[in-house]
């Protein structure tokens, strides 16, 4: 079965017929025709009573092996693709490395029912133990983070140490921004075109890097349109917004027991919600470094990091120093 899915996912991520950077042929909204770094499995799951498959990579040591297996989880905006800087430095250094798509992301199934981080935590112990994975240590980015909160909360067992790289949720939005119709998120999120996402991403994520960086992912978005299942794709990215807005994490952070290291990008300002607040209350929002600091100070074993001049992307951005910066956080425990 796995070597059948293995030939599913890996022929598809390695066909040279669609890793043409000019290529906006329409693709599936499980990516199917996106290629990845390394060969997809697939682990079948159910939620709300429809059958779903997470999709993940699964990494070997390229280095001497070391026993340890290192999680990685992704951001809203992202494929779990666009950790493959971070997968080879780990890999390197002698790491097993674990890499899903959350279902919703990526070429994970996509459910249309609100999402819960709880069940997506849930949902990663699942393919841990698929795995025979009784603890990892966790690097995650983003909407990641808050995940990676959860699942330190919820299955503190399975968790060795925390990483999280410029991770959302260090304030609650509920407090500033106000709630958003699932119908309003779809007009919005159903009317932007690739040139509004590329300005989106490199604005509100404060990005050092050129746009053509970020092209692969404005592609993605483009070219699912084309996808007869489109509306689905687009209901479950809402969702998403949904969950960040409405579970929120902060509160949970000083309680989180392992060692935690934040690498925060000192321009990163990202707040989702943001331009749905009162004016007043914007300039107030994302002042996410100065959280991490706060935050990890509250923690019985938390550190943080500022890259200045960084911005949300920081593994992208400054990936050699990401890489150090992690690499040596877990080898030091």
């Amino acid at each position: 079965m796995r070597l059948a899915t293995l030939l599913l996912g890996g022929l598809l991520a390695f066909s040279p017929a669609v890793t043409r950077a000019d290529d906006t042929s329409p693709i599936g909204i499980g990516l199917e025709g996106f290629a990845y770094p390394h060969p997809v499995w697939f682990l079948d799951l159910t939620r709300d009573n429809e059958r779903q498959r997470l999709a993940y990579m699964d990494v070997v040591p390229t280095g001497s092996a070391n026993g340890r297996t290192v999680l990685l989880l992704h951001g809203r905006n992202f494929p779990s693709s666009y950790w493959e800087p971070v997968i080879a430095a780990l890999a390197d250094a002698g790491y097993r490395v674990i890499v899903p798509d959350q279902l919703g992301f990526g070429k994970s199934s996509k459910p249309v029912g609100p999402f819960s981080f709880d069940v997506m935590a849930a949902e990663t112990v699942a393919l841990l133990d698929s795995l025979n994975l009784p603890r990892v240590d966790v690097v995650a980015h983003s909407m990641g983070g808050m995940l990676a909160v959860r699942l330190a909360r919820n299955a503190p067992d399975r968790v060795n140490s925390l990483v999280l790289e410029a991770p959302i949720g260090l304030e609650d939005y509920r407090s500033t921004v106000p709630p958003v119709s699932n119908a309003t998120l779809l007009r919005i999120e159903g009317d932007v075109t690739a040139d509004v996402y590329r300005r989106q991403l490199m604005t509100n994520y404060a990005l050092s890097i050129p746009s053509s960086s970020i092209e692969p992912f404005v592609s993605i978005r483009e070219r699912v349109k084309g996808s007869g299942e489109y509306p689905r794709w687009l209901q479950a990215f809402v969702n998403s917004y949904q969950v960040i807005w409405g579970q929120p994490v902060v509160h949970e952070i000083p309680l989180i027991r392992v060692p935690a290291l934040f690498v925060m990008g000192g321009n990163d300002h990202n707040a989702p919600g943001k331009p749905f607040a009162p004016e007043n209350l914007r300039a107030s929002m994302g002042d996410n470094a100065n959280h991490a600091k706060a935050l990890s100070a509250r923690m019985p074993d938390g550190r943080a990091v500022v890259f200045d001049g960084i911005g949300h992307l920081v593994h992208m951005e400054a990936t050699d120093r990401f890489n150090a910066a992690m690499l040596d956080f877990l080898n030091g425990h």
